[in-house]
């Protein structure tokens, strides 16, 4: 039995159709990133599973447990990390693990100590007695998820967990994430980082326009748009265009141009193809930076399948 199952499930708002028949599911023990634009559906997934939304139509189910026939008992299995951090600036760290514990129905002891050991594991012990309005992004976000797994929750949602923070408490917070599905827990995570989702998921949907448009492994997307690439970096951006003739000679689609970087890409077969284009631009003008193979990465499966980078589909 999945730890995560959803079926069919269509939402609408008047005449937008947020979810036009989603599936999906996530086995235990594992991590499932769902990948998608802006107002693509990844948040209404979220909320139908967590039994803050009623689909129109469709079935969800979280531990075995129906979403619309049972959500107390779904919502006494799971925990839930949204987008901004739902803490209370105004209590301490250590008063707003407490304060979750008590809202599971922990004992007052029994929540103290739990809220100890979260604070031990988030590596906020040493800031557990201030008020979080002190705390900096990084703090609030680890301290927001501790709160998400006060109640041992063996499934955990997290809605774009790390959006805002800067490069070092993401790497921090991925490290936590990893150890927690390491001991068990089923996790569901939205994100528009595809670098996260290459480092922490299992298995990968990208959601577009309220539907499933492709799903499977990290490698098996990267593979299935073409396997290797030959990318090219050149100097000077006048000769963009010498570049792509080039590389239409030896590559095997039709070479794609980021003129931001000055780069040129093109579907390669192996060395082969990396050395005739190394012959053909000995005998060209043309000056090279860089050059080289490279498999299709998470932003290359998104460019494919939406038209569009990620960072483009960002607000």
């Amino acid at each position: 039995m999945p730890a995560i199952l959803a079926e069919s499930l269509v939402k609408t708002y008047g005449s937008v159709r947020a979810l036009d028949g989603v599936d999906f599911e996530v086995k235990e023990g594992t991590v499932l990133g769902v990948l998608g634009p802006n107002g693509a559906g990844k948040t209404t997934s979220v909320r139908i599973l967590t039994t803050l939304l009623r689909p129109d139509s469709g079935r969800a189910e979280v531990a075995g447990i129906d979403v619309l026939r049972d959500p107390d008992a779904v919502r006494r299995t799971i925990g839930v990390s949204g987008q901004y951090a739902a803490v209370d600036e105004y209590l301490t760290g250590r008063e707003n693990l407490v304060m979750y514990g008590r809202l599971y129905q922990m004992g007052k002891r029994a929540a103290r100590t739990r809220a100890e050991e979260l604070l031990e594991q988030f590596d906020l012990a040493e800031a557990a007695d201030r008020p979080v309005q002190t705390y900096s992004g990084g703090m609030r976000r680890r301290l927001d998820l501790a709160g998400a797994l006060v109640a041992h929750s063996p499934v955990l949602f997290l809605d774009e967990p790390t959006t805002g923070l800067d490069p070092r408490s993401r790497n921090e917070l991925w490290e936590v994430i990893t150890a927690l599905v390491a001991g068990g827990t089923t996790l569901l995570l939205t994100t528009q980082y595809l670098e996260e989702a290459d480092q922490l998921a299992s298995d990968i949907i990208v959601i577009d326009h309220g539907a499933v448009i492709a799903r499977g492994t990290p490698d098996e997307l990267k593979t299935n748009i073409g396997g290797e690439q030959l990318v090219v970096a050149v100097a000077h951006r006048n000769q963009i265009d010498a570049a792509v003739a080039v590389l239409r000679a030896v590559g095997h689609s039709e070479p794609t141009v980021d003129v931001d970087s000055l780069r040129v890409t093109v579907a390669a077969r192996g060395v082969a193809t990396l050395t005739d284009a190394v012959r053909r631009f000995d005998d060209t003008s043309v000056e090279i930076t860089d050059i080289a193979l490279a498999r299709p990465s998470l932003d290359d499966v998104f460019l494919t399948l939406t038209g569009h980078k990620a960072e483009e589909a960002s607000p």
